[in-house]
């Protein structure tokens, strides 16, 4: 074959073409194109619908196992959970069930006491159910909203407890609902009576020392105060029934500068989170009417004679 006859230029299998860094910045750029008119006239949604349309049985597959392991785990844990629960439940209905029976002995003890002594059976309170709905647009108070009014009977100062306790009272009452102030409000004073030495004292709500909190004022630094003493209502105010636990002694600090001691205590009610509560009326709306006060006689002018 004569040399002539042959091509000199390279197979197309070693042909250069552009360099590497022109390629490098036109597809940048055009990478930086479809980026912002992506952004601005979404020019690639429906070629994303389509790639997520063709991708979702091949991604519905591959998040099978994960999804069995993962719902596996759940059921063993809600059921170790539930287990749980089922036996707290159980030792809790076998407490209240040992309490009734004590309460119920001691019922017919004091019934027959009261008989005996002639006394005035206590005040039946009458209680509606009620669901708490939000909490107060102010952050400075502990109020919530409960779904009962004035429509439904709702007087202002009706006490309101949940399955723990005493939780607040009614402040204000509109048609459909009710606004309660609960005991760790600052403006909020309860009078409690502890079960143990049986002394009488007020509780205040002390967001301050710390969030739902309540502080028993005015006892004296010497007084027999302990860790875990029960407080409950001493019914004396005419508002709360006497015998509702409201809060728990949390911790005593007698100070030397102080003729008083600070006793922090931890409510029963759950203050924070509670759903469902029961609004009682006022004992006073049960109890007989105050006796007329006496006026005064004058006394008597100087130098008359009697």
């Amino acid at each position: 074959m004569p040399l002539g006859t042959l091509d000199g230029t390279p197979p197309p299998f070693f042909r250069q073409g552009p360099s590497a860094l022109s390629k490098l910045a036109f597809f940048s750029a055009l990478a930086l194109f479809l980026m912002v008119a992506d952004t601005r006239f979404e020019i690639a949604r429906p070629l994303r619908l389509v790639i997520a349309s063709v991708l979702y049985p091949a991604q519905w597959l591959t998040l099978r196992p994960v999804t069995w392991v993962q719902g596996g785990s759940e059921y063993f844990q809600s059921l170790r959970s539930l287990q749980a629960r089922e036996e707290a439940a159980r030792h809790k209905l076998s407490a209240q069930s040992h309490r009734a029976n004590q309460v119920e002995q001691l019922a017919l003890e004091n019934s027959r006491l009261r008989q005996l002594l002639g006394l005035r059976d206590k005040v039946s309170t009458s209680w509606q159910a009620a669901q708490v709905l939000y909490d107060a647009a102010d952050p400075y108070t502990h109020k919530v909203i409960i779904d009962r009014g004035g429509l439904e009977g709702v007087l202002a100062g009706s006490p309101v407890l949940d399955e723990n306790g005493v939780l607040g009272q009614v402040t204000r009452v509109y048609p459909m609902v009710s606004e309660v102030t609960l005991v760790t409000d600052r403006d909020q004073a309860t009078p409690v009576l502890n079960t143990r030495t049986g002394a009488r004292g007020v509780a205040f709500g002390d967001p301050v020392l710390r969030a739902n909190a309540l502080e028993l004022r005015y006892m004296a630094a010497n007084a027999d105060v302990q860790a875990g003493d029960l407080l409950t209502t001493s019914g004396v105010d005419g508002v709360y029934p006497p015998g509702l636990p409201v809060a728990r002694v949390e911790k005593v600090e007698r100070r030397v500068d102080s003729a008083f001691a600070r006793i922090s205590c931890q409510p029963t009610a759950l203050v924070s989170g509670v759903g469902h509560v029961m609004v009682l009326k006022p004992i006073t709306t049960q109890m007989p009417p105050r006796p007329p006060v006496e006026a005064a006689s004058a006394p008597p002018k100087r130098g008359s004679r009697r």
